[in-house]
């Protein structure tokens, strides 16, 4: 059976940073390529950032594109979002995503 759990999410001023892990089990987590998405309060899901196996590539939204940066440990199955300059409009729960499921999710807030 396939986990993801998230961690990592909380409080932060404008302009701070967090970093979330998402551990993976269930499946040869260095096989594939994640994703990471995010739901903010009333609207839908969010595509993020994505990584290829191997670490070779990632790609990411315009919305977060040279502030948030996507990496992987394969020999720990976690997956990691490092998430600076955060904005307010960045608050919503975060999911790592394998396939078309994904984890519980973790929040993070963006508020002074």
């Amino acid at each position: 059976e396939v986990h993801l759990v998230e961690s990592g999410g909380g409080l932060v001023q404008p302009g701070g940073s967090l970093r979330l892990s998402c551990v993976a089990s269930g499946f040869t987590f260095s096989n594939y390529g994640m994703n990471w998405v995010r739901q903010a309060p009333g609207k839908g899901l969010e595509w993020i950032g994505s990584i290829v196996k191997g670490s070779s590539s990632t790609a990411y939204a315009d919305s977060v594109n040279g502030r948030f940066t996507i990496s992987r440990d394969d020999a720990k199955n976690t997956l990691y979002l490092q998430m600076n300059s955060l904005k307010r409009e960045d608050t919503a729960v975060y999911y790592c995503m394998w396939d078309s499921i994904r984890g519980q999710g973790t929040q993070v807030t963006v508020s002074s």
